[in-house]
């Protein structure tokens, strides 16, 4: 073996230097070649600037970890939800519903029909409150905030809700009063949860959390791809699939 400086052979066979007898293996030159190969030993690295840099990774993958089983946890039962209903009103017309329309009628107290003589002639505003709260009692109509279209005639309110459908119409001069409520079953009411249909501001809301919760599962999930496709040959190629096919669907067999 090629030695460097004077070195000389101890009684136990290590090679050492003459210089402070470290050992010739342990200097901090870039590279070493042997006398049959050549071969050149791997590059010297700081680990001060190592450990810097593990740190650094761990504390990334820790964060990101926490966030996507927190979103993961936070969207879980709405994103199972959300992909039962996708198939359900992806198959709406496989799927038989059964209207069930309930017909109540009643007539409006004299004092209450002349509540409803002082509204406008035309136009669109709320039940007086003393009117809505005996509709509650008398139809069963939930109809607090909710605005009526006022003619010379009568007054009529759309109670759109998920799921179903439902009308009540009052005549200003007798006080007759007539309510109507349709029920299309859990399944319809499922799918209009799925579009937001007539749930109101506060499901809207719900809608608007659950989707930041996805975008930020999704996004950390891709970023942990990143830092574990080293060791996982498939990642890009299936992460590839998974947005080849759906674009090759839309652009082959969609008619845009």
């Amino acid at each position: 073996m090629q030695l460097i400086g004077h070195a000389h052979r101890t009684d136990h066979g290590r090679i050492v230097s003459n210089r402070g007898q470290r050992p010739i293996g342990s200097c901090n030159c870039k590279s070493l070649s042997s006398m049959d190969g050549g071969i050149e030993a791997r590059p010297f690295r700081n680990p001060v600037k190592a450990a810097a840099e593990q740190n650094r990774r761990s504390f990334w993958l820790k964060q990101l970890h926490q966030w996507h089983w927190i979103s993961a946890s936070v969207s879980l039962v709405g994103m199972l939800l959300f992909a039962i209903t996708g198939f359900t009103l992806n198959h709406a017309g496989a799927i038989e519903a059964q209207p069930k329309v309930v017909s109540l009628k009643a007539t409006l107290p004299a004092d209450l029909i002349a509540e409803l003589a002082k509204g406008p002639v035309e136009g669109k505003r709320p039940l007086p409150i003393k009117v809505e709260t005996w509709l509650d009692n008398a139809v069963d109509a939930d109809i607090a905030g909710r605005v009526g279209e006022w003619s010379d005639a009568e007054v009529y309110l759309a109670l759109a809700r998920p799921g179903g459908d439902a009308w009540i119409a009052i005549d200003r001069e007798t006080g007759a009063v007539e309510h109507e409520k349709t029920t299309r079953g859990a399944i319809s009411l499922l799918n209009d949860l799925h579009k937001g249909r007539n749930a109101g501001k506060a499901w809207g809301w719900f809608i608007d959390i659950f989707a930041g919760a996805c975008v930020i599962f999704t996004v950390t999930g891709l970023i942990l791809l990143q830092f574990h496709a080293r060791g996982r040959p498939m990642t890009w190629p299936l992460t590839a699939a998974g947005l080849a096919i759906p674009l090759l669907i839309l652009i082959l067999f969609v008619h845009l």
